[in-house]
């Protein structure tokens, strides 16, 4: 039997029981990829980051309760503050090897700030069956090897969105963003569902926001902008477009901390 320090934390938020809560798991080395999903599914959690130190930083994976994936912002972030805050104490920097290259993680006067790979997309033509999925009409399709992105006019309209999940877990992508201009308070909002993932609908997502990035700051001429994710939880994504990377900020809440046998 091992023994294993776990941590969950609500990333992208200020307040406990808001943003996207991530558990964080301390190991000496990798199991299996069979533990690691069983362990991930007995969290029930949207992602379970597992860190291993490796030299002056650690290495860095994530699981659903389904799969593993290649990129996930609020456990990158969730991970960062475990490091900074509990492991290494005072530490102002910390750097994951993951599946997508090096994540740097910095912390800054009012959280965090993760830099991640862009994730830019084209615009594709209406995809059959994503209107009937989602409840409503989007005004554009923009597509990427990761996801769909739909666009709508309102904000109302994303917030009242009731998705079929198996329609939208059938489709030949993971995920599927949805997105409009945010209204006073902020630049744009977006919610994001994934049902083939196991994540029926993500609370905040820090992957989809290196989706969402590239495309508002073209739309709207802006390198730097405010993001809400208007999930029920919800949660605040500073976001920054820098050449081919994507700089997210963001605050996170503790909420338990104890040890996990398996």
């Amino acid at each position: 039997m091992a023994r294993t320090r776990i941590y969950q934390v609500d990333a992208f938020t200020d307040r406990l029981f808001g943003g996207n809560p991530a558990a964080v798991m301390l190991l000496d080395v990798y199991p299996s990829d069979h533990v690691l999903q069983a362990i991930a599914a007995e969290n029930n959690l949207a992602e379970t980051a597992f860190i291993v130190r490796e030299g002056e930083g650690y290495r860095l994976r994530w699981f659903t309760p389904k799969v593993e994936v290649p990129l996930c912002g609020h456990a990158t972030l969730a991970s960062a503050a475990v490091v900074m805050e509990r492991l290494d104490s005072g530490q102002d920097r910390v750097v994951f090897q993951s599946a997508s290259g090096p994540l740097a993680v910095s912390r800054t006067g009012r959280g965090y700030r993760l830099d991640l790979p862009a994730r830019p997309s084209e615009r594709g033509a209406p995809l059959e069956g994503l209107a009937e999925a989602l409840g409503a009409e989007p005004s554009e399709v923009w597509l990427n090897p990761f996801n769909y992105m739909a666009v709508f006019d309102s904000p109302d309209t994303v917030r009242a969105l009731q998705p079929k999940m198996e329609a939208i877990a059938a489709f030949d992508r993971p995920g599927v963003i949805v997105t409009a201009p945010g209204g006073e308070q902020h630049d744009f909002i977006s919610r994001y569902f994934a049902p083939a993932k196991g994540i029926p609908e993500d609370p905040v997502t820090g992957a989809a926001h290196c989706m969402l990035t590239p495309y508002w700051a073209d739309r709207l001429g802006k390198r730097a902008m405010r993001a809400f994710q208007a999930s029920a939880r919800g949660g605040e994504v500073g976001c920054r477009l820098n050449g081919d990377r994507v700089e997210l900020e963001g605050q996170c809440v503790f909420y338990l901390e104890g040890w996990a046998d398996w």
